[in-house]
């Protein structure tokens, strides 16, 4: 049986007559930019994360940008961000001329390491943006308090992560500003790009909302440079159908993860990853040669809500992961490598300074060892099986 690692018709498909109802009422109305549904997504957003602005753009990578704009970061100024993620974190520093300031991770959570991030801090630090990575929070205690004592910036990448939460509090709701990504394999997927900014603070929201259109307010009078970040009318009518079944999609995910987990630790080899061991290396690998673990599963910190974007396995020994892979490929078993490079690793950031781009050594080591199955709601029990199966299989070869 083919699994893929996403199916989005899958999600989509049941909801035809919604969706077509909703681009009829666009097409009708005729006001493809900046309609009224874009008003109505972004009010169903704040409440759904439970801030007072949420501003609509055109994606992701643009909602970071646009943060970034919106606080004033400049050519030269340094801004950390943790090295194992998706480009576009580092990218938008990157655009503005400013220098991403690449962190390590935790071993247990992927998140960002707050003791690496701190020790990494120097004058031209101006902003920390951390990524709630594969749908669970990083610790934002630590990284709210960091912030304020040296006087910085939080945006949080929450591309991965709208619905979880960090005790109690939505991701994306705790620091300046939060960004969401609408992309179509995201758990909330659009049909197209599509992203969101979010913030509890008037004045920011005022100023990004200004940026998002050029940088004009009224029409036709810039007072600042800004650029075109919309979003389109269509995408937002089209997601508003998707949103109102938002909770269900996250508990589906959430039961696979709980199916997963259980299944796998019958197996030999198989444990799950040690909370108690996140800040310290050695005493993890310690443990792990312990139980002769040959694969890692995730968890989720019982403070945090996981929303479980990835559900992402650590696969032990050099050359383990790629064979895994290829044993669950030739099954017929999806499944992706996120991310084979770290961010300090690309060639587009070799001429950075040196001192941006090392002692991300954790993060180089979870490159060569994770690897994640597929997660979407919509598998169905012998899909999940199969999953289980495939990895069951390796085991015993």
């Amino acid at each position: 049986m083919s699994v893929p690692l996403l199916d989005v018709n899958a999600q989509n498909h049941p909801l035809e007559s919604e969706l077509q109802a909703a681009f009829n009422r666009v097409l009708q109305h005729g006001r493809f930019i900046m309609g009224p549904e874009m008003e109505v997504f972004e009010k169903e957003i704040a409440e759904m994360v439970g801030v007072k602005h949420a501003i609509s753009v055109s994606s992701g990578t643009d909602a970071l940008l646009l943060a970034l704009m919106a606080l004033n970061i400049q050519p030269g100024d340094e801004v950390l961000c943790p090295a194992f993620t998706f480009f576009a974190t580092a990218g938008a520093v990157s655009r503005l001329g400013a220098i991403p300031v690449f962190t390590d991770i935790c071993p247990i959570c992927f998140n960002m390491d707050v003791n690496d991030a701190r020790a990494k801090i120097t004058e031209r630090t101006k902003a920390i943006i951390p990524v709630h990575l594969f749908g669970q929070s990083a610790d934002m205690d630590a990284i709210m308090a960091l912030a304020a004592e040296k006087g910085l910036r939080v945006i949080e990448d929450g591309a991965q992560a709208i619905g979880a939460s960090y005790k109690g509090r939505a991701c994306g709701a705790i620091g300046d500003f939060g960004t969401y990504s609408f992309f179509p394999s995201k758990n909330l997927g659009g049909f197209g790009d599509g992203g969101m900014l979010v913030t509890q603070d008037d004045d920011l929201a005022e100023f990004a909302r200004v940026l998002r259109v050029h940088g004009s307010k009224p029409k036709y009078y810039h007072h600042h440079v800004g650029a075109n970040f919309r979003m389109d009318t269509l995408q937002c009518a089209l997601l508003s159908v998707k949103v109102k079944h938002y909770a269900e999609y996250t508990a589906q995910r959430q039961a696979n993860a709980a199916f997963y987990t259980e299944a796998l630790l019958k197996l030999p080899g198989v444990v799950l990853a040690d909370a108690a061991h996140c800040k310290c290396v050695e005493a993890q690998d310690t443990w792990l040669t312990a139980q002769e673990a040959r694969v890692v599963l995730p968890v989720s910190y019982d403070h945090n809500t996981h929303i479980w974007n990835q559900y992402t396995l650590r696969v032990l020994g050099a050359g383990q992961r790629e064979s895994l892979r290829d044993h669950l490929q030739k099954a017929g078993v999806g499944c992706e490598i996120y991310y084979p490079l770290t961010l300090d690793q690309q060639t587009c950031f070799a001429n950075l300074p040196e001192a941006s781009r090392v002692g991300c050594e954790i993060s180089h080591r979870m490159a060569n060892e994770v690897i994640s199955l597929p997660i979407y709601g919509e598998l169905t029990e012998a899909q999940r099986q199969e999953v289980v199966a495939g990895i069951a299989s390796w085991l015993s070869a």
